[in-house]
């Protein structure tokens, strides 16, 4: 008889049982084990009129889990729910107690932010019972996705062939669509402005024309521009120096939205592979050995530390940099903030990017290292900085040369390599100093249209108006480029890449805008959002919520069904070689395709440019019948097989998605098998050749994996 105790992650299993001991068995539930059935009445799995009571169904994945869990439950002392420390966490471990049938009273719930013997043995310490109102939260959340993700995305499918709507991913792409029609309607103003460029003891610097007989002025054309310049002469005097100290803004530590901005900014890491990263190095899997987790849990929106994690840090600084590098603590507040958890830090300061690198991905001491140094200098001391501003005047004309200059390093002492800033130095000037310009030009430029939204960019937003939280941030990101709503690009001139809404997404957002804008809006959104958060408090009543959003999504939906107007496909004008009924274009899951307006009657498809071509030979026999092998092009790309198909259905064994793996010479970090290259639907991919026993695949580096959700609810 042991004490039994449930993860959500495999990985986890191993170190916390070595920490908890021979009495404790570790096992994982990987992740959920249920999910909202899709019977009932339009296949909701929500019994809207009975008070939106959920229906729940064990995954088919997870049907082995739950009965290994069940008879390990028979024979455990005590049960203890240890999966992750937010409300998905606490849904979890709900669906675990109700299908494993524990009574709530007695199974205890244990909660840490890391995975280090102090934290785990602190929380074994100190049990509590699962927490019915985050449940009742995220079960909210979860109905509320379910209704308006079904009902609206079949909606869409029906009029306009759009994939998917959702509470969340649709405010996602209006921001983008938004965006995108600002720089449409942007119209550029000229601007001018005239700089004056000298030259001191090696020193070079420019001034800008600021003031006219002491106060400000600006030129707008070029006739203004040259009326000033006809009045300049090369010789100018210093009328006025001034120095100020200046203030760097303080550098808290990093919470999920900062964390994905920076990873993005800094590392060039998409949002979902800064989770995936951060997940390994929360849980220990990131490092060879399979130590302890080397950061906080990275679900956070708060900006709060430990004491100890304080005061070791501070210790740390002090004999590391000296008592000059000592900086104070402070809590950003934010009126979202949920201030569940730490913010991202590491779990130990001694382990410093250097000492764990042998043991990580490069990818993993990347990102770890960005989250050392920042959290390390939120506690450091703020740099000392020096501006200058000279003013070199004559005819009243009066031109600002700005410098500036670090006298104490501070907190760029570990951050100089993720923020590059260069002393803009003056030299030594004197009042009433005289001095030549070596030039005096005018310079014309135009005002530039808002930017579109990077990923970094649109999260950071996202969090600024609400919407969304830290575990949804990456999810509604991907969700709208995986439905084909918006692509992510690089423009000509920059290496970032950027959110352009497609022909797709600027008819979905232009659609839901005209029937759904009293939901589909931020403001909606958040004040959502907001209600979530009342009933993980227990402040709001779960049905309250449920009832109010849908009294006036079901009467939106009524006028939508009767009044959007149903896209028609496109007429060919030619007839169809079958049944003489016209030929249209319709949208199809792999794109635009030809066939007969009769359908369903008439169910002629033309066949594509690839599909007429005759196929060509490879030289090669067929070894079934000895007729020759041909490349073709099928549904999930070319593969080779017989000329003779389909009396003789013959495929190449290595030609298709079938083929079979490669061996990369790389180990899997999950259970230590080798990895292979895969043929898949979407393109070569490495994974696990341990599969189906594991299921590991290694991320794209390039190219995301295209992610299939298991409904179209895309919250």
């Amino acid at each position: 008889m042991k004490n039994l105790v449930i993860v959500e992650s495999p990985s986890k299993s191993k170190t916390i049982m070595k920490y908890l001991g021979p009495d404790f068995d570790v096992v994982s539930s990987k992740g959920h084990i249920r999910d909202l059935a899709t019977t009932g009445k339009g296949s909701l799995g929500v019994d809207i009129a009975g008070g939106f009571k959920p229906t729940y169904v064990v995954s088919e994945d997870k049907s082995d889990v739950v009965k290994a869990l069940k008879a390990k439950v028979k024979t455990a002392t005590t049960v203890y729910l240890a999966t992750d420390p937010d409300r998905e966490g606490e849904a979890i471990s709900w669906h675990l107690a109700d299908e494993l049938g524990l009574d709530l009273d007695k199974t205890q719930r244990v909660v840490f932010n890391e995975i280090t013997k102090t934290a785990i043995l602190e929380a074994f310490n100190h049990p509590r019972h699962v927490d019915m109102d985050m449940v009742r939260s995220q079960e909210a959340r979860r109905i509320l996705d379910r209704i308006l993700g079904f009902k609206l995305s079949k909606l869409l499918q029906a009029k306009i062939k759009s994939r998917s709507a959702g509470r969340v991913q649709s405010v996602a792409l209006k921001l983008i669509v938004e965006r995108e029609n600002e720089i449409n309607k942007f119209v550029p103003v000229e601007k001018w402005a005239i700089l004056a460029k000298f030259i001191k003891d090696g020193i070079e610097f420019d001034a800008e024309l600021s003031k006219f007989n002491g106060k400000s002025f600006k030129v707008s054309t070029k006739e203004e521009t040259d009326q000033v310049m006809s009045k300049l002469t090369p010789e100018f005097t210093v009328t006025s120096i001034e120095e100020k100290d200046g203030k760097a803004e303080r550098r808290y530590p990093y919470i999920t939205s900062t964390l994905q901005q920076d990873a993005a900014n800094k590392l060039f890491f998409s949002a979902k592979k800064t989770m995936n990263v951060a997940q390994k190095l929360y849980d220990g899997s990131a490092q060879k050995d399979g130590q302890e987790g080397l950061i906080t849990y990275m679900r956070t929106d708060s900006t709060r530390l430990s004491d100890q994690f304080i005061q070791e840090t501070l210790t740390h600084i002090e004999n590391t940099y000296g008592k000059a590098y000592l900086g104070s603590y402070k809590v950003k507040n934010e009126d979202n903030s949920q201030d569940a958890h730490e913010a991202i830090r590491p779990t130990h300061i001694a382990l410093t990017p250097e000492s764990v690198k042998d043991s990580l991905s490069d990818d993993a001491y990347k990102l770890y290292a960005l989250i050392y140094s920042r959290a390390l200098a939120s506690l450091m001391s703020a740099p000392k900085i020096k501006n200058m501003t000279v003013l070199l005047s004559q005819s009243g004309y009066d031109f600002s040369a700005k410098g500036s200059k670090v006298d104490f390093d501070g907190f760029y002492k570990v951050l100089g390599k993720y923020e590059q800033r260069q002393d803009k130095m003056l030299p030594k000037l004197s009042l009433d100093e005289k001095l030549n310009s070596l030039t005096t030009e005018g310079k014309q430029s135009f005002t530039n249209p808002p930017s579109r939204y990077t990923e970094a960019k649109l999260i950071e937003v996202m969090e600024e108006n609400g919407i969304g939280r830290p575990s949804t941030y990456a999810t509604i990101v991907d969700t709208i480029v995986e439905r084909a709503y918006v692509t992510l690009d690089k423009t000509e001139t920059s290496k970032v890449k950027y959110f352009f809404p497609t022909e797709q997404g600027l008819l979905t957002d232009t659609k839901l805008g005209e029937h759904f804008s009293d939901l589909i809006n931020v403001e909606y959104t958040a004040k959502m959002e907001e209600q979530l958060d009342q009933i993980a408090e227990g402040k709001l009543n779960q049905l309250e919520a449920l009832s109010s959003f849908y009294s006036t999504f079901d009467e939106l939906m009524k006028h939508a069904n009767e009044n959007m107007e149903k896209i028609q496909p496109i007429k060919t004008g030619r007839e169809c070689p079958q049944c003489g009924h016209e030929l249209v274009i319709r949208k199809g899951r792999f794109g635009d395709f030809t066939a007969c307006s009769d359908y369903p009657t008439c169910k002629y498809i033309e066949k594509s440019e690839n599909d007429k071509k005759d196929p060509e030979l490879t030289g090669d026999d067929c070894p079934t019948c000895g007729k020759p092998l041909v490349k073709r092009i099928g549904k999930f790309g070319p593969f080779v097989s017989c000329s003779d198909y389909p009396t003789c259905k013959y495929i190449l064994k290595d030609s298709g998605p079938k083929a079979a793996p490669v061996p990369t010479g790389e180990k899997c970090p999950v259970c230590g098998g080798d990895l292979v290259t895969r043929k898949g639907r979407f393109g070569p991919f490495v994974s696990c050749g341990n599969y189906p026993k594991c299921k590991y695949i290694k991320p794209r580096e390039k190219k995301e994996a295209v992610v299939k959700a298991k409904d179209e609810s895309g919250s």
